[in-house]
């Protein structure tokens, strides 16, 4: 009865994990007969299923595939018709329809125009690289390959997914989707090692019972005394019946001894046993939850906002841009900067490669780096504001911890723009940098006009340069605060008269101060107080005072930017740009404005008109 159990027992087990065994995935696919040069795949279709998606993307010679938010991809396609794949739960397949987004251009009374039936589209001889989506900062993350893409992704019900070829000629459109299922057979394990000990448990019984046998066998009354049979020498006593009883009991005991734990073995995979979780992991992607303030619900206004970036995204986009800048700036190439660069960051870095091209011993721009980000604060923003969007990072230089962070102001025009870097500061010793909100919410962009603020912010900057003229006799010193503050020696009175003592006694020096033309940036801070970033041009003009003339010196880095190798009866000019990150404190706070990260760099040289 024993033996009939254990087989019972391990058949089933085994029967669990192979005759019975249910499939480990369930697959949806489509092929798409509307023809566009984009797919969107949207939430419900990719959230058919739980589960990490695994996608497969064919019918086409380049095939493109990336995932962002839904509000992104949207934005990014813009106006142009595209079809998406959508899921009817019902029958449990995908379906697919052409979109003809709505233009976002008004009409002469001030309605919005549909925008009429795309004309059939042909292909051009070239592809479009505006209409190409690869490489767009809106991605959290994008996979390109010939003929086929298959790629896994774990994303919330707020992703798309969007399809391409070259963005001209019509998208993929063979697509399958393939959602992992759970068929572990947690009662696999137990019945087979089980039965593994009910079958021993019947060798047992089986070897006690022949034993018992055994003893149990011949006369049991005494019948008389019968003849004594010789005994055996000893040595017949160790070698013959004594090795035959040792040997039988050894093949008896292996046989449950090398049975059980082999079958034991073959059961000790996860799924082959029972959990007794509380509940099961979740398979979604960390997101960060703002903590319960306790307080009443927002406006409706405030739920429409969501952050400028993600952090994900933000961390693909630096890794973007610190192999394209440490490119340019080992090759001095300028012309590739703008793709990245834009107002005073890229005044100066083009500065720096004229210089080095003519002495190639100056020093290089301070490096963009990738990685770790130790800050991000993207701005709040509902859909695409006039002004763009911008973020505020800080990376740090995980090759040598000596560098100082650098703090970055990135703003992305359109969404087909990428984000360029308008502002590259390094940060002051010890700066102590306010609290900010968390990535996953954002901070609102406040107006340089706003007057909550101990200064305006489109007045910080004047204020600064008006103090690194007068120094403590500016009507704006006690505003800022002065300890830590080294650029304020270094460009202030004490620097500006260190380079007159300098100067021989026929030349004379002035120095003057202007806002730079680039927009100033300020996103609030937790305590109402704001991160402000704008720039400064500090103009030193030497002039002769004995009549005679006056150049810049040979090899020098004004000499080297301008080309202007000669002597002047006028003088000659420089001009240093300031890229300034403050913290501005709000109105009757008793802190002082603090000069957190600055980056000075000749950036303009001349002969005096």
């Amino acid at each position: 009865m024993a033996f009939f159990a254990a087989a019972v027992m391990i058949g089933f087990g085994i029967a669990q994990r192979t005759v019975f065994l249910e499939p480990d995935r369930v697959s949806l696919s489509t092929e798409i007969e509307d023809e566009a040069a984009y797919t969107v795949i949207d939430p419900q279709a990719l959230g058919a299923h739980p589960g990490k998606q695994t996608i497969t993307v064919s019918g086409s010679d380049a095939v493109f595939v990336s995932y962002g938010r839904s509000s992104d991809v949207a934005a990014w396609i813009g106006d142009e018709p595209y079809v998406v794949v959508g899921y009817d739960a019902e029958a449990d397949e995908f379906t697919s329809e052409v979109v003809e987004p709505e233009s976002t251009d008004a009409a002469t009374d001030g309605t919005a125009t549909a925008t009429p039936p795309a004309a059939e589209p042909v292909a051009p001889a070239v592809p479009d690289p505006a209409a190409s989506p690869v490489g767009s900062d809106l991605w959290l993350d994008e996979f390109t390959g010939e003929d086929e893409v298959t790629t896994t992704i774990d994303v919330p019900d707020d992703i798309s997914v969007l399809l391409a070829s070259d963005g001209t000629a019509p998208a993929p459109n063979d697509l399958a989707i393939a959602w992992p299922l759970d068929n572990a057979t947690p009662w696999a394990g137990p019945l087979i090692l089980g039965g593994g000990l009910v079958f021993g448990l019947g060798i047992a019984l089986l070897v006690s019972g022949f034993v018992h046998h055994r003893r149990s066998r011949g006369p049991r009354r005494n019948r008389g005394k019968l003849p004594s049979a010789p005994k055996p020498s000893r040595r017949n006593q160790v070698t013959s019946g004594g090795r035959r009883s040792i040997s039988r009991a050894k093949r008896v005991a292996i046989v449950p001894l090398v049975a059980i734990p082999a079958l034991a073995l073959s059961a000790c995979s996860a799924d082959y046993w029972p959990t007794f979780d509380a509940a099961p992991a979740s398979t979604a992607p960390a997101t960060e939850t703002p903590a319960p303030t306790g307080e009443a619900e927002a406006p409706e206004e405030s739920e429409e906002m969501e952050p400028a970036v993600t952090v994900p995204q933000m961390e693909r986009i630096m890794r973007s841009v610190a192999v394209s800048t440490n490119a340019a700036d080992e090759a001095r190439d300028g012309s590739a900067l703008p793709a990245r660069f834009t107002g005073p960051a890229l005044e100066a870095r083009m500065a720096n490669y004229t210089i080095r091209n003519t002495l190639p011993d100056q020093p290089g721009p301070t490096p963009i780096p990738a990685a770790p980000l130790t800050l991000t604060l993207p701005q709040q923003v509902a859909g695409w504001p006039a002004s763009g969007r911008t973020v505020l990072t800080i990376a740090t230089n995980g090759d040598d911890p000596t560098v100082a962070p650098t703090a970055l102001v990135l703003q992305q025009d359109a969404p087909r723009d990428n984000y360029k870097i308008a502002y590259a500061m390094s940060l002051a010793p010890d700066a102590d940098v306010p609290e900010v909100a968390p990535a996953s919410i954002g901070a609102p962009l406040i107006s340089p006009e706003f007057k909550g603020l101990v200064l305006p912010p489109g007045q910080v900057a004047a204020a600064y340069a008006d103090v690194l003229l007068l120094g403590d006799a500016s009507q704006y010193a006690t505003l800022f605060d002065p300890e830590g503050d080294v650029l304020r020696e270094q460009l202030g009175v004490t620097g500006q008269q260190a380079i007159n003592d300098a100067l021989p006694p026929t030349a004379d020096i002035t120095f003057s101060n202007v806002v730079g033309e680039s927009p100033v940036v300020a996103l609030a801070t937790n305590d109402s107080g704001a991160l402000v970033t704008a720039s400064i041009e500090q103009t030193e003009k030497v002039t002769p005072n004995d009549g005679g003339t006056i150049g810049f010196e040979a090899g020098a880095p004004g000499a080297a930017l301008s080309g202007f190798t000669g002597k002047s009866a006028k003088g000659v000019q420089r001009v240093i740009g300031v890229q300034l990150l403050f913290y501005v404190p709000s109105v009757g706070s008793d802190e002082q404005i603090r000069l957190l990260g600055w980056s000075e760099s000749l950036i303009g040289a001349s002969e005096v008109p």
